[in-house]
């Protein structure tokens, strides 16, 4: 059985429809890459699976569990934590008050900690006393990742954590997904750069406009059918 799966999904802003019955699965120790344009739908599902868009309990399920209906800090509770777009950092706060407010609603033992953060973006330590805000684009995605981390999450979620980053920054901040794997965490990756993200991927998921439009394993998909699941057989 999957640990994390959405079935018939779907969610509205207001009157506008944004998904489609959306099923996707994750299992225990994969990594999932959802892409897609902009627009496709992405950040909403991960939205809806973190709890911050409410939906139909049985339309994701986790370990077991209808979450579907849960509030986000009772599913982070149950250890899924996202890294939401754009970092969302506290500006008053320093990185490791940053980091620590990852454990709020979930203490549990684990391999992450304030040091096992460091480990794994040495930057994060030399600043740790400096304001969030003070860093860099790509040192404030480092936080925002540690922050998921600190509460030792089964599932993470991670919206966009490429997004308006230079790539040799990116490049940096994907080469911590196999030791955050490694740790334990099942991920989700959402990500515009198709390479990036079949790179680090088990099983790819493609969205265009609310709806699967193509999955698989990397080496199944060829460039063509990501091209039509992406942007559509016409372009």
């Amino acid at each position: 059985m999957a640990l994390l799966q959405t079935q018939g999904l779907v969610a509205h802003y207001g009157d506008f429809q944004a998904l489609f019955g959306v099923d996707i699965a994750l299992n225990e120790a994969e990594t999932v890459a959802i892409i897609g344009a902009n627009g496709a739908g992405k950040t909403t599902l991960m939205r809806s699976i973190a709890g911050v868009l409410r939906n139909a309990a049985q339309a994701v399920t986790y370990d077991g569990t209808p979450i579907g209906a849960h509030p986000a800090d009772e599913i982070m509770a149950q250890g899924v934590a996202m890294v939401p777009e754009g970092r969302k950092l506290f500006p008053s706060l320093s990185v490791e008050e940053n980091l620590l407010i990852g454990t709020y609603g979930r203490k549990v033992e684990g391999h992450w900690n304030l040091n096992t953060v460091y480990d794994l973006f040495p930057i994060l330590g030399e600043r740790r006393h400096n304001p969030g805000t003070a860093l860099s684009g790509g040192q404030q995605q480092m936080v925002a990742i540690g922050r998921a981390l600190m509460s030792n999450p089964r599932v993470l979620l991670c919206d966009e954590i490429s997004l308006g980053l230079a790539p040799v920054v990116i490049k940096d901040i994907y080469k911590a997904i196999p030791q955050i794997k490694a740790a334990g965490a099942s991920m989700i990756v959402v990500e515009q750069d198709i390479a990036q993200a079949m790179a680090v991927a088990d099983r790819v998921y493609c969205m265009m406009e609310g709806r699967v439009t193509l999955s698989g394993t990397p080496d199944t998909l060829s460039r063509d059918d990501i091209h039509n699941a992406y942007f559509g057989a016409s372009h």
